[in-house]
């Protein structure tokens, strides 16, 4: 197998190239991506026979920015017939040599306008294809978490790519988006995005010790309270920092404590904050050196933000402002785990999140 197949925002493609080919080439990986602009996916061809599972175990998954999911390419099938889809599928795995025995299957689209029309047909056909795929022994008769991924994309009808990924090095998500509901009484959309992050940086297993009742945060640029809401259903406190109004909702819970003042000159009235979140509309390079300088000075233990994009140079400039953080906290002698992400609840835009350590070499 030669070709990787990665998800992305729609218009960020030649993001989520430039980062496969610089993933590849550090790994002596070489090939070149093929990108078609607003398709919400890239594939990277590589050169030698192999070197798609190869990628796929070998780049950590959670280190890529741009990508939503990644699988490697066993099959590309065009003018699948109507009246039988599912026998040509099985055809086109009997020809790979190698195909590993998988424990679920994902039939899915890009996240594009155009694909989402076939939403509807990839669940129906869902059903029908775990069946043949198990009779064929290309799935375990039951799910199996621990074993590989079967992947089926759908990019037009009749079109679509077959592979697999690793469990351990992929999104857990189908199509790479966790499911989100916009709670009815949140004071913003904006909340999605918080919540997102927790679903994405933080395993479902540790949000009773890191996400829990009691705890103090700090939310700069908070107004109306999108991101505050997140921190106060989950029976936090917060300090809320914004010239603006909050929402009435919030402050009504008595968790909220309302400071009309600048983000970038606050500095909490306790050393008792475990959570630091930010989505000022600011240049990212400030907005970075701001989340640096408190983690340096040991105000918060955590945090989520965001930076935001320019219009060009968009992947330039993320790397810049990631290194010139890490470099940053290492000088001052803070052990740290970095994750970013481009979010599905993202858009001109990356999520960052940052954990201080202890004992742990930066990661």
């Amino acid at each position: 197998m030669k070709q990787v197949m990665l998800y992305c925002r729609s218009g960020f493609e030649k993001e989520c190239a430039g980062e496969i080919q610089d993933k590849a080439t550090a790994l002596e990986v070489f090939g070149f991506p093929r990108v078609k602009n607003n398709s919400g996916y890239v594939i990277f061809e590589c050169y030698q026979d192999g070197d798609a599972d190869r990628l796929i175990r070998d780049i950590d998954f959670q280190s890529l920015i741009f990508a939503r999911q990644m699988f490697a390419i066993a099959s590309e099938l065009e003018a699948l017939p109507s009246d039988d889809r599912i026998s040509p599928l099985l055809a086109a795995l009997d020809e790979v040599e190698g195909f590993p025995r998988c424990g679920d299957i994902r039939i899915e689209t890009p996240d594009t306008n155009e694909a989402k029309e076939l939403l509807k047909f990839c669940r129906k056909f869902t059903v029908p294809v775990r069946q043949a795929m198990r009779g064929k022994g290309y799935l375990f008769n039951k799910e199996h978490a621990k074993k590989p991924v079967l992947h089926i994309c759908f990019i037009a009808p009749g079109h679509c790519y077959v592979g697999y990924s690793h469990p351990n090095n992929n999104s857990a998500f189908f199509m790479g988006i966790p499911r989100l509901k916009f709670p009815a009484d949140a004071p913003s959309r904006s909340t999605l995005k918080l919540e997102e992050a927790f679903h994405v940086f933080i395993p479902k297993e540790e949000w009773d010790e890191r996400l829990a009742s009691g705890m103090w945060g700090v939310d700069l640029g908070a107004c109306p309270g999108g991101w505050t809401y997140q921190l106060v259903r989950r029976s936090m406190f917060v300090h809320a920092i914004d010239n603006g109004m909050m929402a009435d909702s919030l402050m009504e819970t008595g968790q909220v404590k309302h400071h009309q003042e600048d983000g970038f000159k606050f500095e909490p009235p306790r050393k008792n904050v475990t959570w630091l979140v930010c989505d000022m509309i600011e240049k990212p390079s400030r907005v970075a050196q701001l989340m640096g300088e408190w983690l340096i000075r040991g105000w918060a233990k955590e945090t989520i933000f965001n930076l935001k994009l320019p219009m060009k140079g968009r992947y330039d400039e993320v790397l810049q402002d990631i290194e010139n953080l890490k470099i940053f906290l290492i000088e001052n002698k803070v052990k740290f785990k970095l994750q970013a992400k481009h979010l599905y609840h993202d858009r001109e835009e990356i999520t960052v999140h940052i954990q201080v350590l202890s004992n742990i070499s930066p990661y």
